[in-house]
């Protein structure tokens, strides 16, 4: 029995290890840049403290023999109710970055969400994914024929889905990487999308320019500050793929999200980097629950770390989570260290559900909460 046991964790390692691991194998610059949050990173502790606060009361005496924790994310079925969220820059973690985390999750058969910053093209990394599930995160550039192009690429490319990000009209206040003076961009990392888009290429006469105006080029149309529903309604005519807000954490916008068409939200504060003392997903998640009544799925972000926490999301009203920092730490040990992680978050994650006393994902409710 002792064998067996050791055995079978072979090669485990818990979050806090793979962020310990990160850590030592990483530059100050990429690490920091991963790790922390903005500001006095009150909104990055409130995350993992809002899942903290709310306790579980399991139910006994159950028969917990047989799960199923199949869910079906924005349409498409995963063996999870969780996909790996947009990271950017992943290179600064590994050489094959995105390519390694999108073959990762599309051997277990969760989805992969590619960001628009990406060192990677989207066409490259739906290369490497086949079949597998795959989502197109979307920082609207300042240039609305960028932003079209882009989602037209996914479409062709194989992407069920288009995640707007709308919390960023710029970047947060991010106190670390100030003091490292470290921005991947400035050194190359997350161009893959903008490089190979030709609609920016004709635009910033990308073949006369070196490599440092590039980065320029990309720089000055990275963000959108004038980004509004409009823009949203507008998107929505020119695109069949689904589209979902992600980023909010007020009900009125959940609400207007639903009056506006749009296919699904994520509760998200952009993990604690964006605005620094706003609400934590958790502490938001229930009323936004409320503010759609069930008219669209809710996909919670914000201190995913163990599948307990899942449980408690899922029991709060999310229809499926997002994990970013965990999967970027395992990360350094390349798509083998990803697969790690996600089997180990499906792990935990049946562990608790079953010692919960549940057997399936819709069975999970409020009521099996207690807030302290």
């Amino acid at each position: 029995m002792g064998e067996e046991r050791m055995s079978s964790n072979v090669g485990f390692r818990s979050p806090e290890e793979w962020e310990r691991l990160a850590k030592e194998r990483l530059e100050q610059g990429p690490f920091e840049y991963i790790q922390s949050g903005s500001g006095a990173e009150e909104t990055l502790e409130a995350n993992l403290a809002g899942l903290r606060n709310w306790k579980i009361v399991p139910r006994v005496l159950r028969d917990v023999s047989t799960l199923d924790v199949q869910s079906t994310i924005i349409g498409v079925q995963s063996n999870l109710p969780v996909a790996l969220a947009p990271v950017g820059f992943q290179t600064i973690i590994h050489p094959e970055g995105e390519l390694a985390a999108a073959r990762a999750a599309a051997a277990k058969g969760i989805p992969y969400t590619v960001s628009t910053v990406s060192s990677y093209s989207m066409e490259q990394i739906a290369e490497v994914m086949g079949k597998g599930a795959r989502f197109f995160q979307l920082y609207w550039p300042n240039d609305d024929e960028i932003a079209l192009s882009f989602v037209k690429r996914a479409e062709k490319s194989g992407y069920s889905a288009i995640l707007i990000t709308v919390d960023t009209p710029l970047l947060g206040l991010r106190e670390q990487d100030k003091q490292n003076q470290y921005f991947p961009l400035k050194n190359g990392h997350g161009l893959g999308n903008y490089e190979s888009d030709p609609v920016f290429r004709t635009k910033a006469n990308l073949e006369t320019k070196e490599k440092s105006e590039v980065i320029s080029e990309v720089a000055s149309r990275l963000f959108n500050p004038t980004l509004t529903w409009e823009k949203v309604r507008w998107l929505r005519t020119q695109t069949k793929l689904p589209i979902v807000i992600k980023g909010i954490v007020h009900p009125d916008d959940a609400r207007l999200a639903v009056e506006n068409g749009i296919d699904g939200v994520v509760v998200s504060n952009h993990g604690g980097r964006q605005l620094d003392g706003s609400i934590s997903s958790m502490d938001a998640l229930e009323d936004m629950v409320k503010a759609v009544k069930g008219d669209i799925p809710i996909i919670f972000d914000g201190g995913i770390r163990r599948g307990v926490d899942i449980v408690k999301a899922l029991a709060l009203g999310a229809d499926s989570v997002l994990i970013g920092r965990l999967y970027a730490y395992a990360l350094i040990d390349g798509q083998v260290g990803v697969e790690k992680a996600i089997t180990q978050l499906k792990d935990e994650f049946q562990t608790a559900l079953a010692l919960t006393g549940e057997t399936k994902l819709i069975d999970l409710k409020k009521t099996m909460l207690l807030k302290r």
